[in-house]
C-alpha cells in the first residue's frame, strides 16, 4: 500500500507542475500584450500610457527572460504567491480564499444529494419488477444527464422561488440559498452516476455468490445492498471522481445563474477584467483540488478492491 501511495503521489506531482506551467502559459499564449490587455481592461476604455505599460511589465517580471520567469513563477508558486489582481490590488491567493468557502459549501452539498439521487435511482431500478417503473426510472437518469445546467437552474426558479417561494432566488444568505444551485449540480452527476451504477448492478446481480444468496433465503434488498452494491460501485467511484471535477467547473454556471459569490464568479469578473494574475492562481488551484481528489478516489479504489496495490486488473478503465 506505501508503495502504490508513493507511486500516485508522484504521478500527482507531476500533474500539477503540468497545471502549474499551463498556468504560466496563460500570459504568453494569449493574443497581443498581456500587459496592454489587462491594463485597458480595467481603465474604462481609457489608454494606459507607456509608464504605466513598463511599471506592470516590471511588476509582472515580464520584462526578463523566459526561462527566468518560468522558474520565478514556479518558486513563487510554490509559495504561494501568485501577486496582486489588478482589478482590486490584494493577493490573487487572497481573494481566491475569500471565494472559496461559498463555492466549497454549494461543492459540499451537491456532491451528496448527487451520490444520494444515483444510488437510490440506481438501486430502485434493479430492485423493482415492474418494467414500466424500471424503464421510467432509467429515462429518468438519461433526462438528469441530458439537461443543460443553465436551463435546470432557471427551472427551479421558476419553480420553487417564484410560483412556489420555498427557497430564495438569488443570494448566499443561510442554507435555503444552497438548496437550488446544490440541486442544479447535482442532477446531472446523478443522472451519471444511476446510469453507470445500474449497469454495473446488474452485472453483478447475475454473478454467482448473488445466486447462492438468494438460494440461501437472502431477500434480494439484503443481497443488493450487502452483497452486490459494494462489488457493483467500483466503476460508479472512478465516474464520481471525474464528476466532482465537473462540478467545480459546474459551479460557474450555477453561480452566474443563481447570483452567487464564490470562485466560479471570481473567474468569470477576472477573465472580464484580463486579471490573468487571479487566472493563473484559479487555474493552479482548481488543478490542485482537482488532483487531491482523485488521490483520494484512488486511495478508496484500492480499498475496496486490494488488487489494485497489488498491481492486478481490477477492471478498471481510466
Amino acid at each position: 500500500m506505501s508503495r502504490y501511495l508513493l507511486r500516485r503521489l508522484l504521478s500527482l506531482v507531476l500533474v500539477l507542475l503540468v497545471a502549474v506551467t499551463l498556468s504560466f502559459a496563460l500570459v504568453h499564449l494569449l493574443p497581443g500584450d498581456p500587459v496592454e490587455l489587462m491594463l485597458n481592461g480595467n481603465l474604462g476604455g481609457l489608454q494606459a500610457t507607456p509608464e504605466q505599460e513598463a511599471a506592470l511589465r516590471h511588476e509582472l517580471g515580464l520584462d526578463r527572460p523566459i526561462a527566468e520567469q518560468y522558474l520565478t513563477f514556479i518558486g513563487n508558486a510554490l509559495t504561494g504567491d501568485f501577486g496582486r489582481s489588478i482589478a482590486s490590488g490584494q493577493p490573487a491567493v487572497a481573494a481566491i480564499g475569500e471565494a472559496a468557502p461559498d463555492s466549497l459549501a454549494l461543492l459540499a452539498l451537491a456532491l451528496p444529494l448527487s451520490l444520494l439521487i444515483g444510488v437510490a435511482v440506481a438501486v430502485a431500478g434493479t430492485l423493482t419488477r415492474i418494467r414500466l417503473l424500471s424503464g421510467a426510472l432509467a429515462g429518468l437518469a438519461v433526462l438528469g444527464v441530458s439537461m443543460p445546467g443553465y436551463w435546470l437552474g432557471i427551472l427551479l426558479i421558476e419553480g420553487f422561488s417564484f410560483r412556489l417561494p420555498l427557497f430564495p432566488a438569488t443570494g448566499n444568505e443561510g442554507f435555503g440559498s444552497l438548496v437550488l444551485p446544490a440541486l442544479t449540480l447535482a442532477v446531472p452527476s446523478a443522472g451519471m452516476i444511476a446510469q453507470v451504477l445500474r449497469g454495473s448492478l446488474r452485472h453483478t446481480l447475475a454473478e454467482p455468490y448473488v445466486t447462492t444468496a438468494l438460494a440461501k433465503g437472502a431477500s434480494p434488498v439484503r443481497v443488493n445492498l450487502r452483497h452486490a452494491l459494494r462489488n457493483a460501485a467500483l466503476p460508479a467511484i472512478t465516474v464520481v471522481g471525474m464528476l466532482t471535477g465537473g462540478l467545480i467547473g459546474g459551479a460557474t454556471v450555477a453561480e452566474i445563474v443563481f447570483g452567487r459569490a464564490g470562485l466560479g464568479r471570481l473567474l468569470v469578473t477576472a477573465i472580464a477584467h484580463r486579471d490573468m494574475t487571479v487566472v493563473q492562481a484559479m487555474v493552479v488551484f482548481v488543478g490542485a483540488a482537482y488532483i487531491l481528489l482523485n488521490l483520494l478516489i484512488d486511495l478508496l479504489y484500492s480499498w475496496l478492491d486490494p488488487r489494485v496495490t497489488a498491481g492486478r486488473p481490477a477492471g478498471r478503465t481510466t
